[in-house]
């Protein structure tokens, strides 16, 4: 594990409707299901106590980007909700997410669960899938996963 920071890290993978919440274990061996958050007014401040909770030392954030690597609106509301949560104690980082919620979708289909019955921790599922990938590119590379939303974009 050379290179890896030590502590509980909170995924989020955002979307228009909800906000899937995941968490790993401080040595970051396994990333696990917290909540879904609906996506309103309020959706900050539960995330931020979700992690001030779970004794959290940073917020991984799912950066949407389409196939090719272009950004998409998804990307941009993700973008603006990983500075609003910047705003917050912990620092942030956006990681690179594209497949995590079809590779949710298909997790779920192979545990036998249809997607009508999977909406309600499919953003959960995806929240795991990104921070289980950012936390084991950390673990291979021995540099922090993404890049970083600096203060001073969050005024």
């Amino acid at each position: 594990m050379t290179g890896f920071r030590r502590g509980v890290r909170i995924g989020v993978d955002v979307g228009r409707a909800r906000v899937g919440v995941a968490r790993c274990d401080p040595d970051g061996l396994l990333a696990t299901p917290v909540e879904t958050v609906p996506r309103d007014d309020l959706s900050i401040g539960r995330v931020q106590r979700i992690a001030a909770d779970e004794g959290a030392v940073e917020f991984v954030v799912g950066l949407p980007l389409g196939m090719s690597g272009h950004e998409t609106p998804s990307t941009a509301d993700a973008r603006a909700f990983a500075v609003e949560l910047a705003r917050g104690p912990l620092p942030v980082r956006l990681f690179d997410e594209r497949l995590s919620t079809v590779s949710a979708h298909d997790a779920l289909r192979a545990s036998g669960r249809s997607t009508r019955t999977s909406r309600s921790i499919v953003d959960q599922v995806a929240a795991v899938v990104l921070l289980q990938h950012a936390i084991d590119v950390e673990k291979r590379t021995g540099t922090p996963p993404g890049t970083p939303v600096p203060p001073e974009e969050s005024p």
